[in-house]
């Protein structure tokens, strides 16, 4: 059994998408095959895995309700493709948004099972994931505590003497299941997922969310979305850059 993961995003890095659709393929059994579709020159490439796939498996963000504009143009080459060559495939679809509830993924997916049902492949379903971008604070998280749990045994060592302190990695192991606890929904729901993609079987359609109260998600998502812009360039990135005069 061969199963194509495609990453969706148009991120080159920190892709909750790519994120979900990696831990995915921890449960997934058989051949497994991990592409990136960011322009059309993937387009070809992607065509070639699928076609002695048994599996695609779509990653993607919510974009204004729908299906990211970039990922367009494949489905219209994947639809010719899948026709042409009575393609039998079964299509599963990850989708995550900035917003608190899996549900609003939905118009996504009805897009994506009429895509199957114009490609005459078969449509088993997906997973929608509220707050997707937590997921990439709890990777970051789980990094940043690691980094405290080393240090803090490295302090431990210089002043206490001892060759490995136990101390500090008990505090690591409550934070990650801290971490996880909040992902508890996503990762049952993935693994759920995985199983059907195993056994060929369908799916359906099942939402879920980060485990957080929505009012301190917004704060969370405002603060990781703040730190990024900074890093990436500044806050006013664009804002006061020369314009230049349009063309009628």
């Amino acid at each position: 059994m061969k199963t194509v993961f495609i990453d969706c995003s148009p991120k080159k890095k920190l892709s909750a998408s790519g994120f979900i659709m990696s831990l995915t393929g921890l449960f997934v059994l058989g051949t497994k095959k991990k592409e990136k579709l960011r322009t059309p020159a993937d387009n070809e490439r992607i065509l070639n895995e699928i076609a002695d796939a048994d599996n695609v498996v779509f990653s993607m963000p919510l974009y204004v309700d729908g299906i990211p504009s970039h990922l367009l143009p494949f489905l219209k080459k994947m639809e010719e493709f899948c026709r042409k060559n009575n393609k039998e495939l079964n299509v599963y679809v990850i989708a995550n948004n900035g917003f608190i509830e899996g549900k609003q993924n939905e118009p996504l997916m009805q897009n994506m099972e009429n895509f199957c049902d114009r490609s005459n492949i078969k449509w088993c379903g997906g997973l929608g994931i509220g707050g997707g971008v937590m997921m990439n604070v709890m990777r970051i998280l789980i990094v940043v505590f690691l980094g405290i749990a080393l240090l803090r045994t490295f302090v431990s060592i210089i002043n206490e003497g001892f060759f490995f302190p136990i101390g500090p990695w008990i505090v690591y192991g409550k934070q990650i299941l801290e971490v996880l606890a909040l992902g508890c929904g996503i990762i049952t729901f993935d693994i759920w997922l995985a199983l059907c993609i195993n056994k060929k079987k369908e799916y359906g359609k099942h939402y879920t969310r980060i485990m957080l109260p929505s009012f301190v998600f917004i704060i969370c998502a405002d603060l990781f979305f703040t730190i990024i812009s900074v890093i990436q360039g500044g806050i006013f990135r664009g804002w006061f850059s020369k314009k230049k005069p349009t063309v009628m």
